[in-house]
């Protein structure tokens, strides 16, 4: 999924300075982006205040929205570095196609995951022909140090690993939960998972103690450790948790996510993700006049160009809690 703001800013992220290091219930509310002519998206990462949940650093829900007679989804090609994509759904179907020459159909509840690495380009849209309702969420993940540079690949996971309980069906997205491992590949201790609860559902999950932990709701009402959240807001859970409190006033779908804290400091700037802000100037200028990011071959339209970089250079700052 691209970041198609055309005024984006840089954003420091990371470092131990912005990781609430105890249990908080700190509730995020989207920023609203438009993407593409009929989807809108609701942004919780990164938030005013609230930059990264372990190594993911930007999360988009969208839908459900009725698109019949709608074009869908329809981002054009564009650029990576630095950072995987995780595509996941509910409803609809979204038609991916990167410069590594993948080309696949995403359905509900299956696993897309594109790892950048060093550089990668793609494009996501609704197949021509496609259901009415389109619903999901976009995710990024911060590529630690080690292994940012990585050659891109792209994978496909149709099946998932399950954790049940009485009410709750939790689909390993990606990481590990409760002993249940995603087979997608990961460079950081992570975790998310999709969590399916039936009306009058209460439940305790087991977490991990030094992950920090948000949670977002997609659909139905929920309560999270104590506190309603609605569909298309996101609620920042802290660190030092063992386990999760929810119950479901209706049939609800959240989504979990976690991970231990990012230590390292990243410069995140629309659609890449670097360590200076030297890197990301580069990176734009290979992509409007270089070959580095390749070609996605087949998608039948111009990619995105590159908006102009703030002209003011980012200066890193902390902030500890």
């Amino acid at each position: 999924m691209s970041n198609l703001d055309r005024q984006a800013s840089l954003s420091v992220c990371g470092g131990r300075g912005f990781v609430v290091a105890e249990p908080v219930r700190e509730l995020l509310t989207p920023r609203r982006v438009q993407l593409g002519e009929s989807t809108e998206v609701r942004r919780l990462l990164p938030n005013l205040g609230r930059r990264m949940v372990g190594a993911w650093c930007f999360v988009d829900h969208y839908g459900p929205d009725d698109i019949a007679d709608e074009p869908g989804m329809q981002v054009p090609p564009h650029p990576h570095m630095g950072l995987q994509t995780v595509s996941w759904l509910h409803d609809g179907e979204v038609l991916h196609r990167d410069s590594v020459g993948s080309l696949q159909t995403i359905r509900p509840r299956e696993l897309g995951l594109m790892t950048s690495g060093r550089a990668i380009s793609h494009s996501e849209e609704s197949p021509r022909s496609h259901a009415r309702f389109l619903h999901g969420a976009q995710l990024w993940v911060a590529l630690p140090e080690a292994h940012r540079h990585v050659e891109p690949h792209f994978q496909h996971h149709p099946e998932l690993p399950q954790v049940t309980a009485p009410g709750l069906t939790a689909t390993v997205i990606l990481g590990d939960l409760d002993g249940a491992a995603s087979p997608g590949t990961v460079y950081t201790p992570i975790t998310g998972a999709d969590l399916a609860l039936t009306r009058g559902t209460e439940t305790r999950l087991p977490l991990e103690p030094d992950f920090e932990y948000a949670v977002l709701s997609m659909s139905g009402e929920a309560h999270v450790d104590g506190v309603p959240v609605l569909p298309g807001s996101m609620l920042y859970l802290g660190c030092g948790r063992t386990e999760l409190p929810l119950r479901a006033e209706s049939d609800a779908a959240l989504m979990l996510l976690g991970g231990e804290p990012f230590e390292e400091e990243i410069v995140m700037w629309w659609n890449f993700i670097g360590r200076t802000n030297e890197e990301i100037q580069q990176a734009r200028s290979d992509w409007m006049t270089g070959p580095r990011f390749g070609e996605v071959k087949g998608y039948d339209g111009d990619p995105l160009a590159a908006p102009e970089l703030p002209p003011v250079p980012l200066k890193p700052r902390g902030r500890t809690r």
